[in-house]
């Protein structure tokens, strides 16, 4: 079966240095854009994994070496992210999102390289990652029959394996390629629409890696810690300094910009004049407070 899509479809996939969103960085970056009528187009870079505080390559975790079969040495004369990025945007820009385990891990991974360049120099990003929708194949996958991309591929692909495993660009293709696939399988219980097959996320996360979450009524919550199920407004007004604190931890810096985001809010929000009923209420409970009557 064929996507339905009303705007174009972007699957994506990063090998990286390592498994810490935080520290690590993207060495290789896959996409796969598949168009409303069918049109698919392939674009994979390699990348010079770069340290903006030591102005230097970044090394590979041998571990991470040991998966994707990517060196250091093979990555020395490739670009920084910094020097793919205006064309990484292009792609990005006016698509929705797909991937195999992406909203946990390639997703936070591709906006912290995007923070990193505001942050270290001063870029403006011309692209909103949480405006996208954002379809994890795996999600379905987990949630129809329980396993990972290469089991997946073989069921929802004719029993066959496919070449290459744990390269971005096979892994990408792969993944567009299992989703179809799903969509053929389960046409009763799927919907070929983007905005439903987003909706197999877990959790409405505010920042990538999790670490705040819309509750039911929509407010953003902390999800971790002492304070865990609090709403990030309470903490706002009972403990301003954990705000603080989170800025200078090891948090990625799209945790840290939407908690900034929140705090930028919550100040205005507290600087706004009380409206006239507001005003009249704050005024009678002061006056009963001091059983005088009312001061109009």
């Amino acid at each position: 079966m064929e996507l339905n899509l009303s705007r174009p479809l972007l699957f994506f996939d990063i090998e990286s240095t390592g498994l810490s969103i935080p520290s690590d960085s993207i060495i290789e970056l896959s996409f796969v854009k598949v168009f409303p009528g069918g049109e698919q187009r392939i674009k994979t870079w390699k990348i010079k994994p770069w340290d903006y505080e030591a102005k230097c390559q970044k090394p590979i975790d041998p571990a991470a070496s040991a998966v994707n079969g990517i060196t250091d040495d093979m990555l020395t004369d490739c670009p920084r992210f910094s020097e793919v990025a205006g064309e990484v945007e292009e792609w990005l820009s006016g698509s929705d999102l797909a991937g195999f385990n992406s909203a946990k891990f390639d997703l936070p991974m591709l906006s912290e390289e995007l923070e990193r360049l505001r942050k270290y120099e001063g870029r403006r990003i011309g692209v909103d990652l949480h405006s996208a929708l954002m379809v994890d194949v795996q999600n379905i996958y987990h949630a129809m029959e329980p396993r990972n991309l290469k089991a997946a591929y073989r069921f929802y692909c004719g029993g066959k394996d496919f070449d290459n495993a744990h390269t971005a660009e096979a892994d990408t293709i792969a993944t567009c390629e299992v989703l179809k696939g799903q969509l053929d399988r389960y046409p009763d219980q799927l919907k070929n629409d983007v905005s439903f097959l987003a909706s197999f996320a877990p959790k409405r996360f505010v920042d990538f890696s999790g670490n705040l979450v819309l509750n039911d009524k929509g407010e953003a919550c902390i999800n971790f810690g002492k304070h865990k199920g609090k709403t990030a407004r309470e903490i706002f007004r009972t403990e301003p300094s954990y705000f603080a604190w989170i800025q200078n931890s090891n948090f990625t810096l799209d945790t840290k910009r939407q908690f900034a985001l929140l705090e930028e809010k919550f100040r205005e929000e507290s600087r706004k004049p009380l409206d006239e009923a507001q005003t009249r209420k704050a005024a009678e409970d002061l006056a009963a407070k001091f059983n005088t009557g009312s001061l109009f």
